[in-house]
C-alpha cells in the first residue's frame, strides 16, 4: 500500500508562486510514476503534471506548460510541483497520485487527500 501526504497548499494573489509538496511512503513507491491532478469547484479533476520514477521524463497539461514545473526527489520519495506566474483559474483542489508506468496521465493507483489552492485576482 501507497500513502501520499500533500502540504504547501494556501492563498496566493495572481502572479504569485506556490510550492506544492507530496511525501510518499510505502513500497514499491521508489519505481512509481508520481504526478499531480487538480479538481475546480463544479469541474471534473483534469491531469496537471507527472513525472517518472527515475525522473528523467515529464509530462504536463498544456495549461500550466511553462509556469508549472514537477521534480522529484528520490532519496526522500517525494514530488515536488512549482508553481509560477498563477492565475485565478489555477484555484483548485491538487491532489498528489500514484502508479506503475512511465505516468499517471492514464489513471493512477493511488490518491492523496488534496491540498487547496487558492488564487486571488
Amino acid at each position: 500500500q501507497v500513502q501520499l501526504v500533500e502540504s504547501g497548499g494556501g492563498l496566493v494573489q495572481a502572479g504569485g508562486s506556490l510550492r506544492l509538496s507530496c511525501a510518499a511512503s510505502g513500497r514499491p513507491v521508489g519505481l512509481y510514476a508520481m504526478g499531480w491532478f487538480r479538481q475546480a469547484p463544479g469541474k471534473e479533476r483534469e491531469f496537471v503534471a507527472s513525472i517518472n520514477w527515475s525522473g528523467g521524463n515529464t509530462y504536463y497539461a498544456d495549461s500550466v506548460k511553462g509556469r508549472l514545473t514537477i521534480s522529484r526527489d528520490g532519496a526522500k520519495n517525494t514530488v515536488h510541483l512549482q508553481m509560477n506566474s498563477l492565475k485565478p483559474e489555477d484555484t483548485a483542489v491538487y491532489y498528489c497520485a500514484a502508479g506503475p508506468g512511465n505516468t499517471v496521465v492514464g489513471g493512477p493507483r493511488f490518491w492523496g487527500q488534496g491540498t487547496q489552492v487558492t488564487v486571488s485576482s
